[in-house]
């Protein structure tokens, strides 16, 4: 008992591995879930169709026996009116008999005839009714797989985008820039070196001539003086 129940349980743990692979592989590639619905449920139509023919044939077949039946009782009718007219009693006591069964039949034929329609219309809306749901299913696959072949076309537009980095261009027109930027600065202390060693020897040059200028008006008024010095002098 213990080793038929661990087999059992075994086999739905099997079961159970091999549904959840079934679904993983179906919502990867969902046209093989859809074709495998459609394919159950063509399948099914395929059994359903076979058993309402069968349901169909039965009620053909009721009503061929129930019409029947109704010729034989319009016969035994017909005969136990002769019999009864021309006085056979013996003959009208069978006919009787046979006549009660004959309705007895048809009584049943007529209950057996209205199940066996009842059945066929019932099989013919299922029929109908799975054909329904395979040509839905047919169209929600075509529409369904469009939308996920779009959406799998956006996604792989938006990972290009994504992917698409420009660290390396602004990297290197950065690079580009710092040397421009470097260059011209080269360019602009080379002229600033320049003007700031003229205007070093100019100011040298200004200091030195003031200095001389200084000098000589120096010596210029010292000349005043002593001139002036030697007018008193004479003068006294």
């Amino acid at each position: 008992m213990a080793e038929v129940q661990f087999w059992g349980r075994l086999s739905n743990l099997w079961k159970g591995f091999i549904s959840l692979w079934l679904e993983d592989v179906e919502k990867k590639q969902p046209e093989i879930a859809y074709q495998n619905a459609v394919a159950s449920m063509t399948e099914k139509y395929v059994r359903l169709k076979h058993a309402t023919a069968a349901i169909i044939r039965r009620r053909d077949e009721l009503q061929l026996r129930l019409e029947g039946e109704q010729k034989e009782l319009a016969q035994v009718t017909g005969d136990l009116n002769a019999a009864m007219d021309t006085n056979q009693d013996d003959l009208s006591v069978v006919l009787i008999q046979k006549k009660n069964a004959v309705q007895a039949a048809i009584a049943e034929l007529d209950a057996a005839l209205a199940q066996a329609k009842k059945d066929a219309d019932e099989a013919k809306g299922s029929l109908l009714s799975v054909k329904s749901e395979i040509e839905r299913l047919k169209a929600e696959k075509d529409r369904m797989l469009a939308k996920m072949e779009s959406a799998q076309a956006r996604l792989k537009i938006q990972e290009q985008i994504e992917g698409l980095s420009v660290d390396a261009e602004v990297k290197a027109l950065e690079t580009v820039r710092t040397h421009i930027n470097t260059v011209v600065a080269e360019a602009s202390l080379g002229h600033e070196l320049a003007e700031s060693d003229l205007d070093t020897r100019l100011r040298a040059l200004r200091q030195q001539s003031g200095t001389t200028t200084a000098r000589s008006e120096l010596d210029a008024m010292k000349a005043a003086r002593a001139a002036q010095a030697a007018q008193v002098k004479k003068s006294m």
